[in-house]
């Protein structure tokens, strides 16, 4: 995932101390360094290089003793180059303007006297963070690139053949029988249909059979006079009548009864519809669609549902495959969701962690798009991190689901826990967890770098 290969990471310090600067050089050998002693400079290498992250002091030139030069700084190099993540530092005695910054968007500060491992690994963390959002920019663009429909999410060959079918058949008028799982979309592919047809211009009107009670699905679907019934105050345009010159969308078509099936099929037949308690048939002009997650032919066999009707309704059928066969697709629409629900709610979640990338992919998805829809509100509101996890979005890490039985692998384990442990007992101060450890702090730096352990555990 890498954006820079290791000689080739740029990295801005911008600082009017030289011998601090000499030092940072030194200690960030492998990067590419681009260094600035005043915020026009910084400025000026911001506009001219794509720069991942950017160390920068508070005390600059011509406010070297306060904070208000580094402010302006930060908020310039934020508003030029968004994704670059802005790394503080400050002395002990300015915590406060530290604080500010962050509130103005800076990804983390450092309190001089610099001690150059925990800079490091600042710095790292920082560099993953940019990586990853880069990914999740680059996964959602190129979705939306590849779509042939606006507006629907999609890379993966099946289900670019579904919109594929879909732009061939929207501009007829033919009947379309969308087949798949809860929670697939078939909605928002019925929806695009109709506006990819010569009826966008007129309504679309959905109904769902499984949410209407037997006794009112009639009335729903047909209309009726006043007083057609107890209860009927007054006249009422059915569902039918409304879709007229547009697109009527028939959801859950296998959880309509059998009384109901008889009158749909009168109506797919003539295209009249009788209001319950009129005897004056109304002509409509309508395109159907349907959708179910019912197995028709099973239900055709056991009586449940009518031949006919299916024939009448099955004139073509799509099939929408469930997200588990479609892991790519669970990515970028996790990748689409995070984004719109962070704007949405104006929350601080700006990309997924690597465990949540692997996690999305690793699941069977039961609830399709719309419980990974309902997943990732949840964690991006829930969360106070930059980067949701696995965790955020109470899936299995990758790997986790079966812990292995390898004797290494567990003495991996093992080792990571008791280091967790040690940086939580100690506050993440280095030297005493290395004291509490018995190892050295070069040691225990070279052990969280293997085990990918942050300054927060």
């Amino acid at each position: 995932m890498n954006a820079f290969t290791t000689d080739q990471r740029p990295l801005l310090i911008v600082d009017d101390d030289t011998g601090l600067l000499r030092q940072l050089r030194w200690a960030f050998s492998e990067h590419k360094v681009h260094a600035a002693g005043t915020r026009q400079e910084a400025l000026a290498l911001i506009r001219a290089h794509t720069i991942p992250v950017a160390i920068v002091d508070l005390g600059l030139p011509p406010d070297p003793d306060g904070a208000s030069e580094g402010l302006a700084t930060l908020s310039e190099i934020r508003e030029i180059s968004a994704g670059t993540k802005v790394i503080i530092a400050t002395g002990n005695e300015t915590r406060e303007h530290a604080l500010r910054a962050i509130a103005l968007g800076a990804y983390d500060f450092y309190q001089k006297p610099i001690d150059i491992e925990i800079l490091r690994m600042i710095v790292g963390r920082a560099e993953q963070m940019y990586e990853l959002e880069a990914e999740n920019r680059r996964l959602t663009e190129a979705a939306a690139a590849s779509s042939p429909i606006d507006g629907i999410i999609a890379t993966s060959p099946e289900m670019l053949r579904v919109l594929r079918n879909i732009e061939k058949l929207a501009p007829t008028d033919v009947t379309v029988l969308l087949l798949g799982e809860s929670g697939t979309g078939k909605e928002l592919l019925a929806h695009a249909i109709h506006k990819l047809s010569r009826r966008a211009a007129g309504p679309f009107v959905p109904i769902n059979g499984a949410a209407i009670p037997e006794t009112l699905l009639e009335s729903e679907l047909f209309g009726h006079e006043k007083g057609a019934f107890t209860g009927a105050l007054r006249q009422n345009i059915g569902r039918v009548e409304s879709a007229h010159r547009g697109t009527l969308f028939l959801d859950e078509i296998g959880d309509v009864p059998p009384a109901m099936q008889v009158k749909l099929l009168r109506f797919l037949q003539d295209q009249m519809v009788e209001r319950i308690g009129s005897r004056r048939p109304v002509q409509v002009d309508v395109r159907i669609v349907c959708a179910t997650n019912q197995d028709l032919d099973r239900m055709m066999k056991e009586g449940r549902f009518r031949e006919d009707l299916f024939y009448r309704l099955n004139e073509v059928a799509i099939r929408v495959p469930p997200l588990r066969e479609r892991p790519a697709d669970a990515v970028v629409l996790a990748s689409f969701f995070l984004r719109r629900f962070a704007g949405e709610y104006d929350r601080a979640a700006r990309g997924l962690s690597s465990s949540a990338l692997a996690a999305i992919r690793d699941y069977s998805w039961p609830g399709n798009v719309r419980e990974l829809e309902n997943r990732v509100k949840r964690a991006v509101v829930m969360t106070e991190g930059a980067l949701v996890t696995a965790a955020d979005l109470d899936l299995p890490g990758a790997g986790d689901d079966v812990k292995s039985l390898d004797i290494r692998a567990a003495r991996a384990r093992a080792e990571r826990e008791v280091i967790q442990l040690a940086l939580t007992q100690t506050g993440s101060n280095l030297s005493r967890a290395a004291k509490l450890l018995g190892i050295s702090r070069p040691t225990l730096y070279d052990l969280m770098q293997q085990h990918q352990l942050g300054l927060d555990g």
